[in-house]
């Protein structure tokens, strides 16, 4: 029977606290530079991933960092772990009633800001094949992944930039939000499709299969699903030990979301997901509970997933600097003037709709659990993880600045 054995033991838990006090330290530098957390723990992996460190001295790094065996196998569980918890947080932050209540303006805007850049990538990946690399049968896969790529935004990202800019509870910060909703909630059940689609060869039956079970599941979860977790949650917060009940609850169901999907064919993201936005709707929620959750597994887990990343690829060998400047161009474009023109048509003015644009740019952790779900995959290649990465990275940096810039707060 395969287990860990002393030296794996040893390995993965030296790994995991070095990982996770460094991550602390380089985000807290960067946060004096008004950088992204995010950016800080990736960065950090960069330096102590094959980019950096594995190059100086590989021997080490191979020692603490292996290729093979115990500790490789358990970190990347706990990666996928993280991965999971994230997208139920990300899933918590959706509520949908704020996209009924934005009207005319947030509906032009989710539309566009999601159709435009989804018609334009999947475009030129079908029509322009040759820039990019990946295998013949996955055509059809690849213009999917790409058009939701250029499509999703990031909900957590966005949210962060509108309070720190006091335009959360503006108008334009309101159909940014309804907007950002949208795209998450769509990109994602899209998503799910296009990694079902993976080895299918785009088979019509199992496709249709695929869609069916995922609005079969959504639509469970979030009308029975989410009743049922109205009725119980006030029970869990009042009668279970606090904070220690509603963590575990919420957790225990967030896992099970995602087996359940998983078990069905989709992959286990959707199943985090969706379970996170029954549970963030409900009003009984605590907005303490909230918070603990939030913080325990951004704190905690999403620190080793971003650090992994750097683990994983050699960012240098892996720079393309045509095809990081071709999907930053794409993104950038597609997106803005998207949700622009949706913003516009909505009623706002010229200024406030490329604020807009702008704001709904910002692609941060989203995009980046995205290319690491398509590259585990097989989707895609370590060149094209590169450019996404480095794309979420410029738009979540320049988004704040240029909404400021044209909202003139």
């Amino acid at each position: 029977m395969a287990k860990l054995t002393h030296n794996d033991l040893l390995v993965l838990l030296a790994a995991i606290g070095m990982l996770l006090i460094l991550s602390r330290l380089v985000a807290e530098l960067g946060k004096k530079f008004k950088l992204p957390i995010v950016m800080g723990e990736i960065l950090l992996g960069i330096l102590i991933g094959p980019t950096v460190f594995g190059s100086i001295s590989p021997e080490i790094f191979s020692e603490l960092f292996p290729k093979t065996g115990g500790a490789k196998i358990a970190l990347d569980g706990i990666t996928s772990l993280a991965v999971i918890m994230l997208l139920f947080v990300a899933g918590m932050e959706v509520q949908l009633n704020v996209v009924l209540k934005q009207g005319k303006a947030a509906i032009y805007t989710s539309f566009t800001s999601m159709i435009i850049p989804f018609i334009l990538g999947f475009t030129i990946v079908w029509y322009f094949p040759g820039i990019f690399h990946f295998e013949e049968k996955y055509h059809l896969v690849y213009a999917l992944f790409f058009g939701i790529a250029m499509s999703i935004s990031a909900l957590p990202v966005i949210t962060r930039i509108l309070m720190d800019l006091n335009l959360f509870k503006t108008n334009v910060g309101m159909v940014v939000i309804a907007a950002a909703i949208f795209d998450d909630l769509t990109g994602w059940l899209a998503f799910s499709l296009v990694l079902s689609m993976i080895g299918q060869e785009g088979e019509i039956t199992s496709i249709w299969y695929t869609i069916g079970m995922i609005l079969g599941f959504g639509l469970f979860m979030l009308i029975i699903g989410k009743w049922i977790i109205n009725k119980i949650l006030p029970w869990i917060q009042n009668k279970l030990s606090w904070p220690g009940g509603v963590l575990s609850i919420c957790l225990g169901c967030c896992f099970l979301g995602a087996a359940f999907t998983e078990n069905i064919g989709l992959h286990a993201i959707l199943g985090a997901f969706i379970t996170g936005i029954a549970f963030g709707d409900s009003v009984h929620l605590h907005e303490k509970a909230r918070e603990i959750i939030h913080q325990f597994v951004t704190n905690v887990f999403a620190p080793l997933f971003f650090v992994s990343l750097g683990l994983r690829v050699n960012f240098i060998q892996n720079f393309d600097p045509v095809l990081v400047l071709i999907v930053l161009f794409l993104a950038v474009v597609c997106k803005v003037f998207g949700a622009s023109l949706g913003a516009y048509m909505g009623g706002l003015s010229k200024r406030e709709a490329v604020a807009v644009g702008f704001g709904l740019n910002a692609r941060g952790a989203m995009e980046i659990i995205l290319g690491t779900l398509a590259l585990n995959a097989g989707l895609i290649d370590e060149r094209m993880f590169v450019a996404l990465v480095v794309m979420a990275l410029i738009t979540s940096i320049i988004s704040g600045p240029l909404m400021k810039k044209f909202i003139g707060t």
